[in-house]
Formats: structure tokens, sequence, C-alpha cells
């Protein structure tokens, strides 16, 4: 049949019908190909559901009106519906710029608890991913409970032979850093796995661990790092590492000498990864049985000694690492033995000695990195001859002496160098090096001349590091063009020089720039200037105003201008920096108020703008996300908001030297940062990934902390309010705040008494309360602040007793000016311990004074009565007067006494009372001595 012989609708018509049979049967044949997901995988899935946290929803579409294999993170087999894939990693931000604390948020990730088992009985699940999130345990009990056969079999029976394994050939539990778990053995019942991550869990409890894991026998990738393991293991005679490749233990804590099992493994291990851990003593002298090596990594350790000559016995390594230990001694020559050695890494050690000629059969070498050593002799062309594969050089010793031919070309060509302790000119071959990405020459006294020509070259060089050098060089008319410019203390003179739009991070600290800022960023001819997010030009000679150019630069995160010259207000075109989150004029000479502006800065976390002229009152309208503020040595007036309070981040406070008035609002208690005692760990800075540059930017402030001021790379929790007109008591909430650590309220008007409540600082460190008008006891809570190392208490109205403690009694500076105070350290004794020198105080020691002085007068009353009775008594027998008076005085005594009444006595002779005995005493002496004479 001819189509050409219908018509056109009857044409159409025919196609549309022909269409709509091919979708039909399209439709039919996929709808009978559709596998839907299995029930029992479906319910187990559900299960684990509800047994954890997800704040973020993430598994918000696991329903069952859904087919599970539609489910987030779920995979499934086309062919039998069975769920195959667990794919449910936490992702963090990704944005351009990261504050530090911002990379550890994980409250939008999966919590809670989970037990293994659910997840594991999945019986066809090949890969498991959990990775990255927030979980606080897990429980694998059960699991180890219903998988034991192979409990009695042989030792070193594989557990896939035993039945009852898991399918599961990836599993990545890393960096759920509240989960600990107390043993491994669990896992040798998953006989299939090929890929095990459990870096950033705590396993440390388990010493069989190693045990556990090499009875898996198809391993390829261990990843351990940082899981605070130690290194006291019994040595292994079994290991059944037959296929592993790639061993992480980077970051743990490994203490002693590197474990023997490390070098009993018969297996093909082609990386080996110890960085970063805590390993102290040498390497073995031997290493048996791992002649396959192909990565040996044991970088960000303690390892010391010398090098041990088997490294050179690895005829098949190509990796070595031994970066920043403690090997000391020379390089051994053993190591030219390898060579398929590709990388050489043995930067910042103790090594000494010269280069081993041995490295020239290194023909394979891409990076010789030696940096940061002892090394001596002379480094010329010969050394590097051999090397026309190199892309990575490091060299740097301060004993080290370059020369090399001026003539020579390299036969390499370098991604990256890094030379230091150059003297006289640097090596001319440098400048051949047009490929290069990274160069960094440091603390060299070496003519970088002619300038011109060197500033050229760096301009092609996307990341460009001078430090500590003496180039001594004019600035004005070079142009910069790296994304990363770190030129600092170089001697750098004349104006600021221009940036070009590639420039991301610029660093001129600490140099002799003079000048005026605004040739850098108004006369600029740059049509995109939103790469640039770090300007730092601190410690120069800079003058003139800040200008008013910054709206051209609102992609800035960091300013750094303190320590220059500069004059004049802060402008308001600083407010249209949104991206602002560090901001540092201090130690200029700016005046006005700080502008209301900057409010629109709602990322600023450190406002440093101390030792300038500024006035007008504290801002109140400070965002959230402020850390720092420091003011001190400026001239603002008025009193402290109370706004302060709502700034919950807030943990430098630093109001000093101003002329601050009225009472410490009582509101401290809201701000919440200064609760908790981990500032070592609050680092300040971000991370960026911006026009292709990546990495991290440490921001340092200056903290005045035990009366120095000093830099600190991590926040602490400072109060300073010294040296203003502050009056009134403290208010309790300040005690409130038990993560405080540095105090200084001196130099004020305050009143009232130091509140017993202070002993609730126990993080305190400093504390100063001097030259105010506290009155009352010190209170004895003081001495449970342990941390204290610097305490002033001086020019007050203190009054009574120092407590005892170590921190109180330091010295006595702390207490002069207090005249009603009294003992140590100060030499004025307290009226209750003079007192006590005569008497002593309550208690059983008072007693036993008291105990000596009665035995003393009693002993000395019957010494008198023994001598006295004798002498009468002489007189009785030995006198006949006597004699004869003393028995007709006993004679008549006896019918005096028989009518005897207590407490009285009635002398019945004479009719007369007596009350006591001391009466009675002296009546019977008196009639004694009348019947004597009578």
């Amino acid at each position: 049949m001819n189509m050409d012989t219908f018509p056109s609708n009857i044409k159409l018509v025919l196609l549309w019908l022909l269409c709509s049979i091919m979708m039909f049967t399209s439709a039919m044949c996929s709808n009978l190909k559709k596998v839907h997901c299995n029930e029992k995988d479906m319910n187990r899935l559900l299960h684990f559901k509800h047994e954890v946290i997800d704040p973020s929803g993430m598994l918000s579409s696991w329903l069952t009106e859904r087919d599970c294999c539609e489910w987030t993170g779920t995979m499934c087999d086309n062919t039998t519906g069975r769920v195959t894939q667990l794919h449910l990693p936490c992702h963090t931000n990704h944005s351009s710029v990261i504050a530090l604390g911002e990379m550890d948020d994980k409250s939008h990730c999966l919590t809670g608890e989970f037990n293994l088992i659910s997840l594991l009985q999945l019986r066809f699940l090949s890969y498991l991913n959990l990775s990255n999130n927030d979980f606080k345990a897990i429980h694998y009990e059960d699991y180890v409970n219903t998988t034991n056969k192979c409990d009695n079999l042989p030792r070193g029976t594989p557990y896939h032979m035993c039945g009852n394994s898991s399918n599961l050939h990836y599993l990545d539990l890393s960096y759920n850093y509240d989960i600990v778990i107390d043993n491994l053995l669990w896992i040798p019942h998953l006989s299939s796995l090929q890929y095990l991550n459990l870096s950033g869990v705590h396993i440390g409890k388990e010493v069989n661990w190693l045990q556990s894991v090499t009875m898996l026998p198809s391993l390829l990738e261990l990843n351990l790092e940082g899981c605070q393991l130690e290194n006291n293991y019994p040595s292994l005679d079994y290991a059944n590492f037959t296929s592993l490749q790639v061993l992480n233990l980077a970051n743990n804590d490994f203490t002693h000498e590197l474990p023997n099992w490390l070098f009993n493994l018969s297996c093909d291990i082609t990386h080996l990864d110890l960085g970063q851990n805590n390993i102290h003593s040498q390497l073995p002298k031997t290493l048996p049985k791992v002649r396959s090596l192909r990565f040996l990594i044991l970088s960000h350790n303690y390892l010391k000694g010398p090098i041990p000559d088997w490294l050179g016995q690895l005829e098949h390594l190509q990796r070595l690492v031994l970066s920043k230990n403690f090997f000391s001694g020379p390089i051994p020559t053993s190591l030219g033995n390898i060579s398929s050695l590709v990388v050489l890494d043995l930067e910042t050690n103790d090594l000494s000695g010269i280069l081993p000629n041995s490295f020239e059969k290194l023909i394979h070498l891409e990076q010789l990195l030696l940096a940061d050593n002892s090394l001596t002799g002379i480094v010329s062309e010969r050394n590097l001859l051999s090397f026309s594969n190199l892309n990575h050089f490091s060299m740097k010793s301060p004993d080290l002496i370059f020369d090399f031919d001026p003539k020579w070309v390299p036969p390499f060509q370098l991604k990256g160098i890094l030379l230091g302790f150059i003297r006289d000119k640097l090596p001319l071959w440098l400048f051949t090096q047009t490929y290069l990405n990274y160069l960094e020459i440091t603390d060299s006294n070496s003519s970088f001349e002619p300038l011109d020509k060197f500033w050229i070259f760096a301009a092609n060089i996307p990341f460009l590091y001078l430090v500590n050098n003496t180039i001594n060089g004019d600035m004005s008319n070079v142009l910069l063009n790296s994304k990363l410019v770190w030129l600092v203390s170089n001697n750098l003179k004349g104006s600021l020089p221009q940036i070009s739009a590639e420039v991301v991070v610029l660093c001129l600290y600490n140099n002799s720039l003079s000048g005026s800022i605004s040739p850098l960023l108004c006369h600029n001819m740059i049509e995109n200037k939103n790469n640039l997010i770090h300007l730092d030009m601190g410690y120069n000679h800079l003058s003139g105003e800040l200008t008013n150019c910054w709206n051209d630069w609102k992609s800035l995160v960091h300013i750094d201008l303190g320590y220059n010259n500069l004059t004049g207000k802060i402008p308001d075109s600083m407010g249209s920096l949104s991206n602002l989150r560090f901001l540092f004029l201090e130690s200029n000479k700016l005046s006005g108020e700080v502008p209301f502006s900057l409010k629109n800065c709602k990322n600023l976390c450190v406002l440093d703008v101390g030792h300038n002229n500024l006035s007008g009152v504290i801002p109140s309208w400070l965002g959230q996300s402020v850390k720092g503020i420091k003011l001190r040595s400026n001239q603002f007036s008025g009193s402290i908001p109370t706004e302060i309070c709502q700034l919950h981040s807030l943990m430098v406070m630093d109001f000093a030297s101003n002329s601050l008035s009225g009472p410490i609002p009582n509101c401290f208690r809201n701000i919440t940062a200064m609760h908790f005692d981990y500032a070592s760990t609050r680092k300040v800075g971000f991370f960026f990934n911006v026009n292709g540059l990546q990495g991290r930017m440490d921001i340092s402030i200056t903290m005045v902390i035990k009366g120095n001021e000093l830099e600190y790379f991590s926040l602490m929790n400072v109060i300073d309010l010294s040296s203003n007109n502050l009056s009134a008591s403290v208010p309790s909430d300040i005690y409130k705040l038990t993560g405080l650590q540095s105090l200084n309220l001196s130099h004020n008007h305050l009143t009232g008494s130091i509140s017993e409540e202070i002993g609730n600082l126990k993080p305190l460190e400093s504390l100063d309360l001097s030259r105010n008008h506290f009155s009352g006891e010190i209170p004895q809570s003081m001495s449970t602040l342990h941390y204290v190392g610097v305490m002033n208490l001086s020019f007050n109205d203190l009054m009574g007793k120092i407590p005892f403690g170590t921190q109180l009694g330091s010295t006595n500076l702390s207490y002069i000016g207090n005249p009603d105070l009294c003992g140590p350290p100060l030499t004025k004794i307290c009226p209750q311990d003079d007192k006590s020198n005569h008497t002593k105080p309550a208690g059983e020691d008072v007693a036993d004074d008291k105990y000596q002085v009665y035995s003393c007068f009693y002993m000395g009353l019957g010494f008198g009565f023994a001598t006295g009775f004798l002498a009468v008594l002489g007189a009785i027998f030995f006198n006949t007067t006597c004699h004869n008076a003393y028995f007709r005085f006993l004679f008549r005594l006896y019918p005096m006494l028989i009518n005897k009444r207590t407490p009285s006595f009635e002398i019945l002779d004479t009719g007369t009372v007596v009350h006591d005995v001391r009466a009675l005493e002296t009546y019977f002496t008196q009639r004694f001595l009348q019947e004597a004479q009578g």
C-alpha cells in the first residue's frame, strides 16, 4: 500500500493511531517489566526509620504508599526487587565561605540510635553508607549472637564458610563522632566486605580490633582514622589480609614503638597510611614479608631515631611519607635502591648530614620533599640531574648551601617549590619553571634582584608565599596577579601595589608599606572585584582615611588594617560588606562613632576597634553572629546596653579603658556561650572555595588574659570592663557564667561584697577586682578556684582573714590597700590568730592547752599542801602544846558536824551557818588556832 495515495488528513489519523499503539505497547511492556520492592525489605527499612530521629525529613519519602525502591537513598535490583544499596550520608554546607564552627553543624543529620541487625538482615544489601551523621549509638549484639557458627571451628577458618554471612561489600559509618563501639566481633561475619570505613568512630575500648578485621579475606580498603586506637596489641600469628590495598590508621593513639603486626602481614598491601598518630618510638629494624608494599605513610607522629636501612628493601614502594616526626641522623643511602619511588616526603624532622649520592638512581621520582630539617653540605645541579619527572621540590635547612650553575637548565618542570635560608641570590634556574602553581621562599637574606623580573615571574604563579625575607623592595608599581598573595615580614616599602581580579587572598602583614589605601581600593581599574575575600595589611605605616570605596569589594570576608596610622571616621560604605565576618581596625587614630550601617553586616563575628579615638555609645544593634567585641582604649561613654545580653554567642566582651558609667546590666546569664568551657575547640576562621582556590583561614584575635595582651587563634570566655566609671554592686548574673575564664572589673567604683557565688566560676584563670569599693570578707568559696593564676583584690575595703588557698596566698600585692585584711600572705596577724598564741581557740587543741594549764596549777597546789601538812604534822607530834590542842580540837569537832546539811554547814556549838567549803575551812582554821593558843 502506497501512503502517498491517501489524503493528508487520513495520513494524520493513521500516524496518530500508530503512535498511540506504540505508546500503549511501550507502557504495557514497562509495566510487565517493573518489579516492586520486596515486602520483607520494606518492613526492615521501616523498622530502621522508626528507630532513628530525622530532624530534617531525610526519610520523609519512606512511606508505605510508595515503592521502597523509590525511597530516598535506596536502590533495588531490577530483576528481583531486593534492596541492594542504602546511601544516606549527611551532607554539610558547601557554600563558598563557611565559618569553622559551621563545618561541625549536624543539626539536620540523622541522629538517635539504631540496631545494625535491622539493616544487615537485608539479605541482598551490598552497599551501606551512613557516614557523617550524628548517631549516638549503634547496637550489634543480636547480630553477633545469631551469627556465631564459627566459634567452635579451628582458628583461621574463613567466615564465609560458616554460612549465614552478609553479602555486604561496602560499609561506611565514618564521622559519627559520638558512636562508641566496644567490640568488633560482628565484623568477621561480614565475610564479603571489601571496603570498611569507621574513621572518627571511637573503638579504642576494643583491644582485639585487629584480630577481627584480619578475618576479612576480601578486604581491599580499611580506614580506621581517628578511632582512638592504641598500640598495646599482641603480635599476630595469623593474618588474612590477602587482598588489602589501602590501610589507613591515621590520627590514633599509638604511643609506643610501631606495632610488630604491621610487618608480619603476609599480604600484598599497596597503601599503608599511619598519618597523624601519636607513635613515640622508632621503627623496628626489620620489615619482613612486606616487599610488595606500595604506599607507606607514617606522617604526623612522634617517631624518633634513625630512618631504618631496611626501607631500601621495599623494591616496589612508590610513596614513602615520614614527614612531621622526630627522625634524626642521616638519610639512609639504601633509599636510593627503591627505583620505583615516586614520592619521598621527609619534611619536618631532625635529619642531618648530606644528600645521599644514591638518589641519582630515583629516576621515577616526582616529589622530593626535604624541607625543615638540619641537613648540611652543598646542593647543586648534580643532586637533581636524574629527576626528569620531578614536579614538587622542597629544600630548607639553616646550614644547607645552594650552589647552582647560573646557566643550568633543569630537566624538569616543577609545579611546586619550597626553598629556604637562601644566601646571596636566588637560583637562576628558578625562572625557567613556567608551570609553577606554588612558590614558597622563607627565611632568606638573598637578593631578589632584579625585582621587576621577579614580580613579573611571580604574577603567573597562582600561590605566592614569601615570608620572613629581606626583599627591601618598592611595591608602588607592582601588579599582583596570584590567587593567593602571602607577603609577610619581607620589609616591603613604598605605597600599596595594584591587584588584579584574580586575587582571592591578599596578605601584606608586617612590612613597611606607607601612604593611603585609596590606590588599592579606589584607583584599581578592575571590572570584577568580587573575588577578594581576605585583606590583611596590618602592622604597616599606612596613613590617611579609610576611604569610601568599599561598595566595590562586597566579597570581603576578612579585613585587617590594624596597627597603622589611619585617621578619620569609619565610613558608612563598610556596611555594604554583607559577607564581612571579621573586622580589625585596632591601634589606629580613628575617631567618631561606630557607624550604624554595620548593622547590615549580619555575619559579623569579630569587631575589633580597640586603641583608637572612637566615641559615642556602645553599639546596641550588633547581630546574633557576634562572638567577640573589642572596644578597649577609646572614649565610649554612657551605660552598657542591655541589648548586649541578647548576643548568645558572645565570648569576648572587652570594653576596658573607656568612660562607661552606671551599673553592670543584670542580664549576663543570657549570654549562653559563656556557660560552657570549651574555648580551645572554638577556633575562629573560615573555609573558602572561591575562583578555584580552596583553603582554610585561621584568624587570630588579641585578648588581654592575665594582664598580657596576646594573640589567640581560639576564643576564650573573657569579660573586661576595667578602667571605667561603673558603679553599684556586681550583679548576680555574672556568677551564672560558669564557663568564664577571665574577669576584669578593676579601676571602677563598684561597691558591695564579693558574693559567695563566685565559687561557681570554676574555669576562671584570671580575676582582677582591684581599685574598687568592695567591702566585707573575702568569700571562702574563692579557695576552690583552682585554675586562677592571676588574682588581684588590692585597694578595696575588704576586711577579715584571707581564706586559705594556694592561689589566694601567692603574693601580698594582691591584697595591699585593704587595711582591715589580715593573715597570710600579709604580715598582719589576725586578732583571733594573735589570741591563740596565749589561749588556743575552741576545739581539741584548746582543750589540750587548758588541761596543761590546770595540770600545772593543781601540781603546785598539791606540792604546797604536802609541805604545809608535813609542817603541821611535825608540830603536832613533836610539840606538846600543839599535840594537846590538836586532839582537843578533834574531840570537839564530831558533835559540831553531826547535823551537817548540803550545801550549807551548821556549827552546832555556836549556831553559825557556813555555806561553802572555803568558809568552813576558814572557820576550822580559826578554831584550830584558838585551841592551840588556849
